[in-house]
């Protein structure tokens, strides 16, 4: 059987590799959602809560129908909150095959509001049929500094760039995500690029100023890991109010 390139999933009948789900509010899109998270992610964030979902065989093979058949329990309270369905991860376009399985079905057998949850490194992954079942892009933009951004991921910046730009072009609506982490990405002119950037594109209906904890440092003591920001504090109210106020002088709904 063949190989989806970049992933050990085999094409085939839709299923991927699926780390758990979830029902969630306010976090994951508007109102309760059913949140689907995909194993593997090409990132390596230092601030990483989930490091159990970095690795695709941490998953567990999974397919379409029974992810479809777990929200379909929940479609009727989901639908009053008017909330909808998210794929998360990890980074969902890893496997963009499933999870375009999974946006097609959500929307059209559940009639359910989706949003994809992204770091965006993986854009170019997303076909233009896999973003026309997307109602909503959770765009996580880690840093504005290149360099800043390569020690906080292990990986280039221009590609979550890009991939803003594309969604813009599309005129899909897009909630921006910056995690706040005192000493590392909350420089005022990283804050400011950020915002500055966010405000461009013109697509973007909400920035989420998420304060960086360390509520996932027990996952990485299970795995036997270092969690490299175990010393960095939370931020203080004052410090995530003083950056949603960059956000907003640029003109955006900061959260």
């Amino acid at each position: 059987m063949a190989v989806l390139l970049g992933t050990d999933i085999p094409v085939g009948p839709p299923a991927g590799s699926v780390h758990s789900w979830d029902l969630s509010t306010g976090v994951d899109g508007p109102g309760t959602r059913f949140v689907t998270f995909l194993a593997g992610c090409p990132l390596n964030c230092l601030y990483c809560h989930n490091p159990d979902t970095i690795k695709m065989r941490n998953g567990k093979r999974t397919g379409a129908d029974e992810v479809l058949a777990e929200a379909a329990k929940y479609t009727t309270f989901i639908r009053a909150s008017g909330g909808g369905a998210t794929v998360s991860g990890g980074e969902p376009l890893l496997q963009p095959v499933f999870a375009g399985e999974l946006f097609h079905r959500f929307k059209h057998e559940l009639g359910l509001h989706t949003a994809l949850d992204t770091s965006g490194f993986l854009g170019a992954r997303a076909t233009d049929a896999l973003l026309a079942d997307v109602d909503l892009v959770l765009l996580d933009i880690k840093s504005w500094d290149r360099e800043l951004y390569r020690k906080v991921t292990g990986r280039q910046l221009d590609p979550t760039l890009d991939f803003a730009r594309r969604l813009a072009d599309l005129g899909k609506e897009v909630w921006v995500r910056f995690v706040l982490v005192p000493g590392l990405t909350d420089p005022a002119e990283n804050v400011a690029g950020v915002a500055s950037f966010a405000a461009s594109l013109g697509n973007v209906s909400r920035v989420d100023v998420l304060p960086f904890h360390k509520l996932g440092a027990a996952k990485y003591e299970a795995l036997g890991q270092d969690f490299a920001l175990a010393d960095t504090p939370s931020p203080t109210p004052d410090q995530v109010a003083a950056t949603r106020a960059v956000f907003a002088r640029h003109g955006l709904n900061a959260i």
